[in-house]
């Protein structure tokens, strides 16, 4: 953001502060659970006092009235899967943003992308590693929670934890020793030491990875022992936190689950059988489609003009074995594998894929909030934070319009209003 924005943004936020009381006039509102006609919102401070028909507000006149004409109202975006210090893989490879950028001109990456988050109509999201820069993520949710910067709120992983040897950048002879992506342990007591380390750093949730590819081009195998998830787990909810895996094969799904993680990133081998253990055991699927799609982009498929690839054909088929068992669906796209702020893209797929588009809107909003612990968000309703979104249309008619926000408020801080 240049200068001359931050200016007016500060004068905008400066005003809109002046007007405490506010009812929202759009066309149609979503309040996490269904669509409803004719409804308005009331936010006083930084809650929502009212949602329902204009002639259920009897205080109505003593709001500052806001006309949303032909808009959606509906709860902020929930983004359940991001990396704030990763930028598109095409502009840089995740090695070289490894290598060669340094944390501090990742965080200050960090800070762009996390302004066009928010005015894109996230207003929360969870991101699962900072990827070889150490607990800059966590030190950047720092800045945004001191309003220093603008952003979503924020739930930080910090830098995630790989068993030994499985993770990258790799290819240097073991004389070179190379930053990693990922913090690596080998056994029950380092796996535990880790976990506090990175809790007693700041980190929100602990995420594993309980699946990787341990040589170049090779498919994914499982990681960690049993024992060592067991392991990593306990640590983290005795301390009151929990943790998330990438896990890709059935194997390594099956030990992520049984060893508590409370989600699965990827699951693009996922079975309906470990769909449904999954289900069983209290598990939701991060399906993370926009991210494949992207990648199988980047490598030169043209999409909509060629067939689908083989990466892309199996991730339909997974995502509908698992909308087929009833799992949870959180949504999140591994945005920073692609660009920042077209968080759309992961509802586009999940519809296109075959999830019905108020099942994507739940998943985005309330499931979310349920899911990923965001308390008090993810629904427009009376007492809840007033993190709201409007935008041009009806995303159940088509989707797509999800990516024509104009209007953010957080915290009931009014940051776009076009």
């Amino acid at each position: 953001m240049q200068p001359k924005h931050y200016f007016f943004l500060l004068l905008f936020l400066c005003l809109n502060s002046l007007h405490s009381q506010t009812l929202l006039i759009p066309e149609r509102v979503f309040d996490g659970m269904a669509m409803h006609e004719d409804w308005v919102v009331a936010v006083n401070e930084n809650r929502i006092t009212y949602a329902g028909p204009m002639d259920g507000l009897k205080t109505a006149g003593s709001y500052t009235k806001q006309e949303l004409k032909g808009m959606t109202l509906m709860p902020g975006i929930i983004e359940g899967h991001s990396h704030l210090l990763l930028h598109p893989y095409n502009e840089t490879e995740w090695n070289d943003q490894v290598l060669k950028e340094s944390p501090a001109e990742r965080a200050i990456r960090g800070v762009v992308h996390a302004e066009k988050s928010l005015m894109s109509g996230v207003t929360s999201m969870r991101d699962l590693g900072s990827e070889g820069a150490g607990y800059t993520d966590v030190y950047l949710k720092k800045t945004i929670d001191d309003n220093i910067v603008p952003g979503p709120r924020t739930l930080m992983a910090g830098p995630a934890i790989v068993a030994t040897g499985a993770y990258g950048p790799k290819g240097f002879h073991n004389g070179v020793t190379v930053p990693l992506g990922a913090v690596p342990v080998s056994g029950r007591d380092e796996a535990i030491k880790e976990v506090r380390t990175q809790l007693g750093n700041g980190a929100n949730l602990i995420k594993i990875y309980a699946d990787y590819r341990w040589g170049k081009d090779e498919p994914s195998q499982p990681t960690f022992l049993q024992e060592e998830i067991d392991a990593m787990v306990s640590a983290a909810t005795t301390a009151g936190r929990y943790v998330v895996a990438h896990a890709s094969t059935p194997e390594g799904m099956r030990r992520a689950i049984l060893g508590g993680v409370e989600t699965i990133e990827h699951g693009d081998a996922g079975t309906l059988e470990i769909f449904n253990l999954m289900k069983e055991n209290g598990v939701a699927l991060c399906p993370t489609l926009a991210a494949g799609d992207a990648i199988e982009q980047y490598k030169g498929w043209k999409k909509g003009t060629e067939p689908d690839p083989e990466r892309v054909t199996k991730k339909k088929k997974s995502f509908q074995l698992a909308l087929a068992s009833g799992v949870d669906i959180v949504f999140g796209g591994d945005v920073g594998v692609f660009t920042h702020g077209e968080n759309y893209r992961e509802l586009e797929l999940m519809v296109e894929y075959g999830m019905e588009p108020i099942k994507a809107l739940q998943s985005a909003t309330s499931v979310n909030a349920r899911i990923l612990h965001f308390d008090g968000l993810g629904s427009i309703k009376n007492g809840y934070l007033a993190d709201i979104i409007a935008l041009e249309g009806n995303p159940l008619e088509d989707i797509s319009q999800m990516k024509n926000v104009r209007f953010v408020m957080k915290d009931g801080i009014v940051y776009k209003n076009e």
